[in-house]
């Protein structure tokens, strides 16, 4: 499956059908991070039941720590 993230197109597995399985695919689970799809922002209750499809646009931002 095609999707936008960060603005590029990604192929992701079939088998990656909810924002929670595309955090785990991309090794993100357990990061403090906010995920927008189709332009709107997702609570972290949400992400198990956010279903993506083909061609969904998904903006992914994560926090890193430093000083």
């Amino acid at each position: 499956m095609k999707l936008h993230i960060n603005g590029q197109m990604v192929d992701v597995p079939e088998s990656v059908s909810t924002v929670v399985e595309l955090l785990e695919h991309f090794e993100l689970t357990g990061k403090m991070l906010v995920v927008e799809l189709n332009q709107t922002i997702l609570q972290k209750e949400e992400h198990a039941s956010a279903a993506l499809s083909e061609g969904h646009k998904i903006e992914i931002v994560h926090f890193v720590g430093g000083g």
